[in-house]
C-alpha cells in the first residue's frame, strides 16, 4: 500500500511538471508578442516631418514595407538605421533634423506588422531576408559615398548580421545584446534554450564584420547590460571599439550630449558635433566669420 507522503510527492511533482510545461508553452507561443512590440499605423497615414523626405514601399515575400528617406541636397552619404523593438517610423524619426545638420541622408524601415508595413515576423531568416532586401533598395544609389549601418537594440542584431554580407564605411551597433539567448537565459534561466525561435546571436558573427565596429551603450542600461556590449567587443575585429555613454539607460541614450557627439564623430567628411551647433548660431546671427 502505496504512504500517504509518497502519494502527496507523487501528485506534487506531477503538478510541478504540468505547471512547468504550461509556463514553457506559455514563453513560447507568446514569445512572438514579447519581441516584436510595433506600433499599428493606417495605411493612409501621412508622415509629418520638419525636414525633406520621401516615403518608399518596398516588396517582399508575401508583404510590403514601408520606408522613409530622409534627403539632402547634397548628401555626404547615407546612415541605413535599424530600429528597436517597439514604435514604428512615427516615433523613429523624432530627431529628424539631426541628419539634416550632418548632412547625410538617412534610410528606415519598419518591420513586418510595424507600422505600415503589413504581414507579421515569422521566424529568423524572414527578418534578415527582408532586412537584405530593404539594403538593396536604397543602397545602389550612394556608390561611392560611405554608408553607415546603425543599428539600436533589436535592430543592432539585424545590423551586425547584414554587415557580415555588405560593404560599408562603419557599423554602429546601439545598445546591442550577445544574443537572445542570452537574454532570454537571464530572464528566465529554468527555460531551454531551445524554445527561443530568434536566437539573434550576435557574438557568433560580430567577428566577421570587416567594417570598423562601434559599440554604444549606457552604463546604467538595465534591460541589455552593458556587459554584453563589453563582451561583443572582445569578440570583434581590430578596428572595433566601445563608447560608454555615462549615465545613460536603455530607452533615453539618445538625449546624451556625449552619445550626440561621439556618434557625430564617426560620421565620415563632417565637423565635430559641438562645431556644427556653433557653426548654425553664427549663420542665425548672419555671420560667417568662424565657419
Amino acid at each position: 500500500m502505496t504512504k500517504p507522503w509518497l502519494r502527496f510527492l507523487s501528485v506534487s511533482l506531477g503538478l510541478l511538471v504540468i505547471a512547468y510545461a504550461f509556463f514553457a508553452g506559455a514563453v513560447y507561443f507568446k514569445q512572438d508578442d514579447l519581441i516584436f512590440q510595433g506600433s499599428w499605423l493606417s495605411a493612409d497615414h501621412q508622415f509629418n516631418l520638419n525636414v525633406p523626405f520621401e516615403e518608399r514601399s518596398i516588396v517582399v515575400d508575401g508583404a510590403k514595407l514601408s520606408g522613409i528617406r530622409l534627403t539632402q541636397e547634397d548628401p555626404l552619404g547615407l546612415i541605413f538605421f535599424l530600429h528597436g523593438n517597439a514604435g514604428n517610423l512615427e516615433s523613429w524619426t523624432s530627431g529628424a533634423d539631426y541628419y539634416q545638420r550632418v548632412n547625410y541622408d538617412m534610410f528606415m524601415f519598419d518591420y513586418r506588422g510595424y507600422g505600415k508595413s503589413t504581414g507579421s515576423v515569422s521566424n529568423e531568416a524572414q527578418l534578415h531576408s527582408d532586412v537584405r532586401k530593404a539594403w538593396d533598395s536604397v543602397a545602389p544609389q550612394y556608390d561611392g559615398k560611405p554608408i553607415i549601418i546603425y543599428g539600436r537594440s533589436l535592430g543592432a542584431a539585424l545590423a551586425a548580421e547584414l554587415a557580415t554580407h555588405v560593404d560599408a564605411e562603419k557599423v554602429i551597433l546601439v545598445s546591442p545584446f550577445t544574443s537572445l539567448e542570452a537574454m532570454a537565459k537571464s530572464q528566465y534561466p529554468l527555460l531551454p534554450l531551445a524554445l527561443v525561435k530568434y536566437p539573434l546571436r550576435t557574438s557568433e558573427i560580430i567577428g566577421e564584420i570587416k567594417a570598423p565596429v562601434i559599440l554604444v551603450h549606457g552604463d546604467r542600461d538595465s534591460l541589455i547590460p552593458i556587459a554584453h556590449s563589453e563582451h561583443l567587443l572582445k569578440l570583434a575585429n581590430t578596428n572595433a571599439k566601445i563608447l560608454i555613454i555615462e549615465g545613460a539607460g536603455h530607452n533615453d541614450i539618445h538625449h546624451y550630449r556625449s552619445y550626440i557627439e561621439g556618434l557625430t564623430s564617426e560620421l565620415p567628411g563632417i565637423r565635430n558635433y559641438s562645431q556644427l551647433q556653433l557653426c548654425q548660431k553664427v549663420a542665425e546671427t548672419g555671420s560667417s566669420e568662424l565657419c
